[in-house]
């Protein structure tokens, strides 16, 4: 009978089993290296990093995150994995998240991907990178949770879906940045809403509504805005998006991008303090409907200069809510000018205060500096600052309407936003249609409007009108080509004893 020896059994089985394990794990680490080439964008020859950003450094990054409202958020035990690795990375290439870049394929995963590793990291960079257009669904990029100090670099192309199907029953807005602390987005890159197809979806809207509201005798509207507005062939929403939009964040700062042909508002700032716009470019056709350039909401501590903006409304709309806003070496044309209103709708208080505008050049637009309020509102705008503009071309350059009205027809009330403390200052160039329009409430006259150094002339063949005046008092200072007479000088005999305060 053969014996048996444990021992040397006990060894063969201890080896079998080690080789099977490693064979196993051999399959398993092939079917791993299978996924992240999967997820990956591939590489065109000569394209081993891209904007300076290695992928191998990205694969144990491509944790899926939850879905958590209306955005992602990373998973805790990637949050800890980052905050624990001294040599991580804090640059995010959304081409390393499962980006295609070809302007078809649907991105919306790959950008949700790459925010949801770089919000974690404080001081991270979000890479669009060159040479490449990006299809992005509706987003927010949002951030209570997120590390401050996040660097969106922009330097590809994104462009927003044209079909219905994308935008459900209508939204506000496409691109959002909501709640974050210290955010830039920055680069050479362009944001395009693709708009036409909203715009042609618009019958009812007629951008040259406004030219009614300042006055029965300024002048006619013209028809060739209309040219746009057709019947409703696309079937898109009737709510139209803003193309970007930042929304209650604090030290924002946007510089060197192109946004252009927005379905509606092209760069929008609500509930926000501390931010910077400049080197920026925003176009869309003149006549374009809706699509202010710039639009700020109830935000504070706002710079704005050396940026280019031509649209089909305001290239600057200051609405309710504003104060400390700062605005230079704008180039505004084609649009509406730079409005500060309508402010009171539907009965509404409205308060905006410390605005300047300076050092400005204005083209070819409706109206150049510009404050309009709805009849029936309450509250005030105040200590206003309009110097050192040049108009070319423009319709009718400096505009105050306390009746403006963008519909049909509205109802007379009495009461209004107070206007008080409005200086204009250096002005000059040439109109089309009126050069001065002041059209101030009956029961609350405008009152602190002061004129230095105006010098506006008309176009050579144009149909124009003399300064009007209703209700405003103020100083001419010097004096004004033309001569604007019709100034009150003072303060009214009567004021209302009580006033909605701000």
């Amino acid at each position: 009978m053969t014996k048996i020896n444990l021992k040397n059994d006990a060894s063969l089985l201890l080896i079998a089993i080690f080789i099977l394990s490693a064979s196993l794990g051999t399959c398993y680490g092939r079917e791993g290296k299978r996924w992240r080439h999967s997820e990956a964008h591939p590489l065109k020859k000569g394209e081993g990093h891209r904007d300076g950003h290695q992928h191998h450094h990205q694969h144990h990054r491509r944790l899926s995150p939850k879905v958590m409202g209306d955005g992602y958020t990373v998973p805790h035990e990637t949050m800890t994995s980052l905050a624990g690795s001294s040599g991580s990375t804090t640059t995010f290439n959304v081409l390393d998240y499962g980006a295609k870049g070809d302007g078809h394929a649907d991105d919306t995963k790959a950008f949700e991907a790459a925010w949801a590793a770089a919000c974690p990291v404080a001081a991270s960079t979000l890479v669009v990178p060159s040479g490449s257009v990006f299809m992005v669904k509706p987003i927010s990029f949002s951030g209570p949770n997120c590390k401050p100090g996040i660097v969106f670099q922009l330097d590809g192309k994104i462009i927003a879906p044209t079909s219905s199907q994308a935008w459900g029953s209508g939204l506000l807005q496409w691109i959002e940045f909501t709640k974050l602390t210290t955010i830039k987005i920055q680069g050479k890159g362009i944001i395009d809403g693709q708009g036409s197809v909203w715009w042609n979806d618009s019958p009812t809207v007629n951008p040259t509504d406004e030219l009614d509201s300042i006055s029965s005798t300024a002048q006619s509207p013209t028809n060739s805005s209309n040219d746009m507005i057709s019947t409703n062939l696309s079937g898109m929403p009737s709510t139209k998006p803003t193309a970007l939009r930042f929304y209650g964040s604090t030290d924002v700062t946007v510089n060197g991008i192109t946004i252009q042909n927005s379905p509606q508002a092209h760069l929008k700032f609500d509930s926000c303090t501390d931010v910077q716009v400049f080197g920026v470019t925003i176009t869309s056709p003149g006549n374009s409907p809706n699509t202010d350039g710039i639009h700020l909401q109830n935000s504070q501590n706002m710079l704005i200069y050396s940026t280019n903006i031509a649209c089909g409304d305001d290239c600057v709309s200051i609405q309710t809510g504003c104060s400390n806003v700062y605005i230079h070496n704008v180039n505004c044309g084609p649009g509406h000018g730079i409005s500060i209103g309508g402010l009171g709708k539907d009965n509404t208080k409205a308060c905006v205060s410390n605005i300047t505008v300076r050092d400005t050049t204005i083209t070819g637009t409706l109206t150049g500096v510009r404050i309009k309020t709805w009849q029936g509102g309450s509250g005030s705008a105040q200590d206003i600052m309009f110097s050192n503009i040049q108009v070319s071309e423009v319709q009718t350059p400096i505009v105050i309407d306390q009746f403006y009205c963008d519909k049909g027809k509205c109802q007379n009330e009495t009461a209004a936003v107070a206007v008080s403390g409005i200086n204009y200052m250096n002005i000059k160039g040439t109109y089309t249609v009126q050069p001065v329009h002041f059209a101030c409430s009956d029961s609350l006259p405008c009152i602190g409007v002061s004129l230095t150094t105006i010098q506006l002339k008309p176009v050579q063949g144009s149909h124009w009108y003399d300064p009007f005046c209703w209700e405003t008092y103020g100083e001419l200072k010097t004096a004004t080509e033309p001569p604007i007479s019709c100034l009150q000088k003072g303060k009214p005999s009567k004021l209302p004893s009580q006033l909605v305060s701000c």
